[in-house]
């Protein structure tokens, strides 16, 4: 019991490698052009980050995607080696700083991102991978987040215990899995100024339809998904629950057992003969093995994720109904007069 209370008090590590993420204009491009490409095919779409690491901002100068997984020629290790000895010289920052993928709806959190990003941040300290949201972009919001793993959930993929009592002791939760970096878009004075001749030169009804409320369709698919996350989470609980009746039947069972065996060592006793050692009831019950909650963490990441969007969402899509009904409402108005 000391022990535990002792792991539990443990200060919380917190990540200060690095406060926030410049990403140049150029590279955001890239990866938008890649994202929406495969997205079309519905291919997850994956590449690498290519910058420096000055002070403690992590700038983001280039980016190439990796090759298709289909393809079991191609060597990944590979192509990423030959393409940064041809970035490095044309003289393009060559330097290693993390990853980038794609997403449909925030359906990012998952067993294999979270594996590829220890890996990176094991290998590379500054590292993070960036997160670029194909069908939320499409709707008009620019959606383009860096995260990176905790120093808790570093420690527990090392350590590779995922049971419920390890989880605990490290404080490790659906929030702490992740920790999101603020990233910044950066373009050159050059590139301000094209942007500024574009939004000049667009006509006067386009860009500038910021009633529309074509979001429903994206707070659909956020709405199935997390229905579909829930039903998960329930089905975890279901077997987690179903262990812990295992665990306590097993447990009333060896309790009857040495209570049987301590009754029976008297009666020996009384006779003058051996008691029966306690370990050859104990052989009998084997501890069974805990289910690994990292599943469970995960999926309810993932939930609170959906949830977030569809709360950012309901909120920008009600704000536009008000100011449509107050239209509405004074336009009756003026004709009415």
């Amino acid at each position: 019991m000391a022990n535990r209370g002792g792991n539990r008090s443990r200060p919380e590590e917190v990540d200060n490698t690095i406060n926030y993420v410049q990403c140049d204009g150029l590279a955001v491009m890239k990866m938008v052009k890649h994202c929406h490409e495969e997205s079309s095919n519905m291919d997850l779409a994956q590449g690498a980050l290519l910058g420096l690491v000055v002070d403690k901002c992590l700038e983001i100068t280039n980016c190439f995607p990796f090759p298709k997984s289909g393809d079991e020629t191609m060597d990944e290790e590979m192509y990423q080696l030959t393409m940064m000895r041809r970035l490095r010289r044309v003289n393009v920052d060559h330097f290693h700083v993390g990853w980038y993928q794609s997403s449909d709806v925030g359906n990012f959190l998952s067993m294999a991102l979270l594996e590829s990003q220890y890996h990176y941040q094991t290998s590379i300290e500054e590292s993070v991978v960036v997160i670029y949201d194909t069908q939320k972009s499409g709707r008009g919001f620019l959606c383009l987040k860096a995260y990176r793993l905790t120093p808790q959930a570093i420690q527990m993929y090392k350590d590779g215990d995922f049971t419920p009592e390890a989880l605990r002791n490290l404080k490790v939760g659906y929030e702490s899995l992740f920790v999101e970096i603020p990233i910044v878009i950066k373009n050159s004075p050059l590139t301000n100024i094209m942007m500024s001749e574009l939004s000049e030169m667009l006509p006067e009804e386009q860009g500038q339809n910021f009633l529309d409320l074509g979001t429903a369709s994206v707070l659909e698919n956020h709405m199935r998904c997390l229905i579909e996350r829930v039903d998960e989470l329930y089905q975890e609980s279901i077997r987690y629950n179903k262990y812990q009746q295992i665990v306590f039947k097993q447990e009333t069972e060896k309790h009857r057992a040495l209570a049987k065996q301590a009754a029976e060592n008297v009666s020996r006793n009384a006779k003058g003969e051996s008691p029966i050692p306690e370990e050859e009831v104990l052989r009998q019950f084997r501890p069974l093995p805990v289910p690994p909650r990292l599943n469970a963490t995960i999926t309810s990441g993932q939930i609170n994720t959906y949830s977030q969007h569809i709360s950012q969402f309901c909120s920008q899509s009600l704000a536009k109904l008000f100011i449509t009904q107050s239209l509405q409402n004074a336009k009756e108005a003026k004709d009415t007069k």
